[in-house]
């Protein structure tokens, strides 16, 4: 099986030398202290068990007598029986949560993005994980077509749910085709660990032509009637120019349209047995098929439930649209127009284009009208459909801002959405904060994505 060093991933420093969890703090005065652990050994096992995750850590260390093997930083190696009282904790903080190697894609999947990259981005960004304990963990969609005869018992005997499906299709020749020869087997386990009371959250990467149509709907009704997948998304094929097997989407508002139109009928079948909409389409359809229309037709926040699916892209908008009017409620908005009045700053909010047919007309009819502005940037970097903010690079945004025009006598401040850097604050192409300001001479800052939260996080900085 293919794996791949978990410290590029999952850690905070080098990888350890020795299969294990490598220890990066010790609590003063715990067991883990006392029994003389410091920061570079390594836990090789725990009760026998190879040390592969924090999983394993977690399930065999759950009792208060654990049995654990070592190796310290000068080599010295030992087994070591660990007691403590009730709910004492062990003391240990390990290095990510991956020990023995991130497990990857043995897939090709047709629509797979990570394939549709520009050469020359860092590797991180290219690296096609499938590891159903990152699923657990992380949230991530794992295909289960590298899962073991071992791991299945493992995830049904330690309880590891729920987890985070790909589904694409049900059909055997449509998923062999979107997914590639391992297709069968992702299914095959799917049904054995829903069999054995393991739950899942499935997402649906649908493609024009393959498995829109009917084999959705075929799809939906196969996992409806498994009641251990909790909820179904259901999100559009992304593409950029750096591949020539794609060139459409549901871009067009007659093929979202359709696509909300086929999915509506089992919503209100959920929401009639089950009390839930329990599948849910991606805001580019809505955005996609109701344009400047969409704050009056987009389902109401209690649609989304508990928001599971967020992640995937649902239900963000209906989020920011609630904050946005919930700002204007509360007066927040109306103190930041009487802020803006006073001064010459003129703030500009940066997003991806995706918004761009109802966020203008949501401004207008606004407290900030003519006192804040926007800036919808092209993604001239990955090119093809992609429109999200989340997806911007710092190349497009600073050659758009360098031609932005401020209005007369104003002075502008461009805010961009956290959600284009990373944990080291650097965008996908690699630019951080400081790079942009230097490499446009404006007045660039990073706020938050919700408006209860940039709304104040501008006039506090304008202050």
């Amino acid at each position: 099986m293919e794996i791949y060093p978990s410290a590029d991933i999952t850690g905070h420093g080098e990888a350890p030398r020795i299969p294990g969890a490598l220890i990066v703090d010790v609590e003063p005065g715990s067991l883990a202290d006392v029994e003389g652990f410091y920061p570079g050994c390594v836990i090789t096992a725990v009760n026998g068990r190879p040390c592969t995750d924090i999983l394993l850590w977690q399930w065999e260390s759950a009792d208060d007598e654990v049995e654990v093997s070592y190796v310290d930083a000068t080599g010295d190696s030992g087994t070591v029986l660990l007691e403590r009282n009730p709910g004492e904790p062990w003391g240990f903080t390990f290095d990510g949560n991956i020990y023995d190697g991130v497990r990857l894609c043995r897939n090709s999947c047709t629509f797979c993005f990570m394939r549709q990259l520009p050469k020359g981005m860092r590797s991180s960004l290219s690296l096609r994980d499938d590891d159903f304990r990152l699923s657990f963990l992380q949230g991530t969609f794992v295909t289960l077509t590298n899962i073991t005869p071992e791991d299945e018992e493992r995830i049904i005997a330690e309880r590891i749910s729920p987890l985070r499906v790909s589904l694409h299709a049900t059909d055997p020749a449509v998923r062999r085709k979107l997914i590639g020869r391992h297709a069968a087997r992702g299914l095959e386990v799917l049904e054995h660990l829903l069999e054995a009371g393991i739950e899942c959250y499935c997402q649906i990467v649908l493609c024009p032509g393959e498995n829109d149509g009917e084999v959705l709907a075929e799809t939906l009704a196969w996992a409806y009637e498994r009641p251990g997948i909790l909820e179904v998304g259901i999100v559009p094929l992304g593409y950029t120019s750096w591949q020539a097997r794609f060139d459409e989407s549901f871009d067009e508002a007659s093929a979202a349209a359709a696509v909300l139109d086929l999915v509506r009928p089992f919503q209100e079948r959920a929401q009639a047995e089950r009390g839930s909409a329990w599948v849910f389409c991606a805001d580019e359809f809505y955005c996609n098929a109701h344009g400047e229309a969409l704050p009056g037709v987009l389902p109401d926040a209690s649609f989304y439930g508990e928001c599971d699916m967020y992640e995937d892209g649902i239900g963000i908008v209906r989020s920011f649209l609630d904050s946005w009017n919930g700002a204007i409620v509360s007066g927040q908005m109306d103190r930041l127009a009487a802020f803006l009045r006073a001064r010459d700053d003129f703030p500009v909010l940066v997003f991806g284009c995706s918004v761009r047919a109802f966020a203008p007309a949501v401004i207008a009819e606004s407290p900030l009208a003519g006192l804040i502005g926007l800036m919808f940037v092209e993604n001239r970097y990955f090119g093809g459909n992609v429109d999200v903010t989340g997806l911007l690079c710092g190349c497009d945004v600073c050659a758009d801002i360098a031609a932005f025009a401020a209005p007369a006598g104003k002075r502008p401040t461009f805010y961009l959405s956290e959600v284009m850097f990373n944990a080291d604050a650097v965008t996908l192409d690699g630019m951080t904060l400081a790079q942009m300001a230097e490499a446009t001479g404006a007045r660039i800052r990073v706020v938050s994505c919700m408006p209860a939260d940039f709304l104040p996080e501008i006039e506090q900085d304008l202050t």
